[in-house]
């Protein structure tokens, strides 16, 4: 059976870490590099590093800082924000990283999927998805993808945008709750389960971790792959060994 993963994240604005709730971004969580190094340390599975307004600024990923982070590492490290075109792909991996995570411009230039995925392998492709609850008038529910670090809706349905990203060639999901982004009331399981249910890639958990259980819930009940979680670890509720210590003690395996 393959490990469960547990991933922490650094939301970075202005060149700190900041932590929000439903993609507020509103707090300083502390410098990349030292949670880079702490996380490092503790035995995380894997950092993920988001340059957070990148794609609203219309600006590419802060590479500096990127390569900085990575040398802090010896855990793999998955990078977005800002990535448009595939030589911004081709930077990002030149700078460090393990993984490319693509978001707004794969909504709007679906290719970049496909040509990522040629060049580089699925492996380092991971289409990251925001996702919002929508009601419609007539009662109907569904999930709406939204970009530009969840400040636009789009009108394209979640599950339908995740099934095609992984048909392009994405090899991994990570599928961003802006309702319960920063809530600590755990992550969206209904939309967990229906991607995992659809698509034969690793989904990664994101958005509303807040207590020992809701990590566990991600797994068995939403049949996620892997959690990843950021204000929880960054201002020390739980530490990445305290929660693999709990999924251990649930009958999940990690790598301790």
């Amino acid at each position: 059976m393959l490990t469960k993963r547990v991933i922490p994240c650094l939301d970075v604005a202005r060149g700190r870490v900041v932590r929000g709730v439903k993609f507020s971004a509103d707090k300083d969580a502390g410098d990349p590099i030292e949670l880079a190094r702490r996380y490092n340390a503790e035995g995380a599975d894997e950092l993920v590093f988001y340059d957070i307004t990148a794609s609203h600024e219309g600006r590419g990923l802060f590479l500096d800082l990127l390569e900085q982070c990575a040398r802090e590492l010896f855990i793999p490290l998955c990078a977005g924000g800002g990535l448009a075109t595939v030589d911004d792909l081709h930077a990002t991996l030149r700078s460090g990283a393990d993984k490319t995570s693509i978001n707004s411009a794969a909504v709007r230039t679906p290719d970049l999927i496909n040509d990522g995925a040629r060049r580089f392998g699925s492996q380092c492709i991971v289409l990251s998805i925001d996702a919002l609850r929508t009601v419609e008038p007539d009662g109907r529910r569904w999930w709406q993808v939204h970009v530009n670090g969840g400040r636009k809706a789009t009108g394209i349905d979640a599950v339908a945008w995740a099934v095609e990203g992984v048909q392009r060639g994405a090899g991994e999901l990570v599928l961003n709750s802006i309702d319960a982004d920063g809530t600590r009331e755990g992550y969206d399981l209904d939309l967990l389960r229906t991607v995992s249910s659809r698509v034969e890639v690793p989904v990664v958990a994101s958005g509303g971790a807040g207590t020992l259980a809701h990590f566990t819930e991600a797994f068995d009940l939403g049949n996620a792959h892997a959690v990843l979680a950021a204000s929880v670890f960054h201002y020390g509720v739980f530490s990445v060994p305290q929660v693999k210590g709990h999924l251990r003690a649930h009958g999940l395996p990690v790598r301790l």
